[in-house]
């Protein structure tokens, strides 16, 4: 099965549909698909509801989906470092699901599982679990959380064989893992693709079973969302 494609565009072909949900992989701006979010905001599909740990930065990441309005949800979170999301929200042009981050990361997970929901303490007695069933084990309550399972999954990894096997560098491995596998297909991208053999098996973070599309999306220009420093001293 050939999995390489030249570039973002031709490897989102015939997959993207007007009101689709997509699971988005990366933390910040680290990790994050950029080729494919690109190629998502040049085909103007519209209607969008994308689960994501967070909504990129203004003009950046998933900010540039909520520049151009493509996004009618966002599943996320955590927010707070992005205008136009916040702008967007306040205005009700914008639906919000907040999730906390480690039931997000466990709802693609279970979806991934095949697992349609789960008891959870995390949100018992705030408005996260309003409207949400409550049942107690050993004398405790929990609440039930649904998993995700999105029409397509993107994500971005650091080397690929020509297979599919990936490998994730360092914080990029957070949230790519668990979304490469909640979804019908997997489309990801990487910074290098090499022969099949040449990565250490044991080293492997996803299997080539779950990637179905892939594309070398380099070179990248390593971004940061807040560059802190310090004066320097005077000699």
């Amino acid at each position: 099965m050939q999995k390489i494609y030249p570039d973002a565009a031709a490897a989102l072909d015939g997959l993207l549909f007007g009101g689709m949900h997509i699971c988005a992989g990366g933390f910040g701006l680290c990790g994050i698909p950029e080729r494919l979010i690109d190629a998502i905001r040049e085909s103007g599909v519209k209607d969008l509801t994308i689960a994501s740990n967070n909504a990129g930065i203004d003009g950046e990441g998933l900010g540039k989906l909520l520049r151009t309005k493509q996004v009618k949800k966002m599943i996320a979170s955590y927010v707070g470092e992005n205008k136009e999301f916040e702008r967007q929200f306040l205005a009700e042009e914008l639906e919000v699901e907040f999730c906390p981050q480690g039931t997000l990361a466990e709802r693609c997970r279970a979806g991934g599982a095949g697992i349609p929901g789960f008891y959870t303490k995390t949100g018992v007695g705030t408005v996260v679990a309003e409207g949400k069933e409550v049942k107690q084990f050993d004398g405790e309550d929990y609440i039930l959380e649904r998993s995700i399972f999105a029409d397509l999954a993107i994500i971005k990894g650091w080397k690929a064989d020509k297979s599919g096997n990936l490998v994730f560098r360092k914080t990029a491995r957070n949230f790519n893992q668990p979304m490469a596998t909640a979804a019908k297909i997997c489309v990801a991208e990487v910074e290098e693709i090499v022969e099949v053999g040449e990565l250490d098996p044991d080293c492997v973070h996803l299997p080539g079973i779950y990637v179905k599309r892939l594309i070398d999306g380099s070179p990248y220009d390593k971004k940061i969302e807040f560059q802190t420093t310090r004066e320097r001293e005077s000699a």
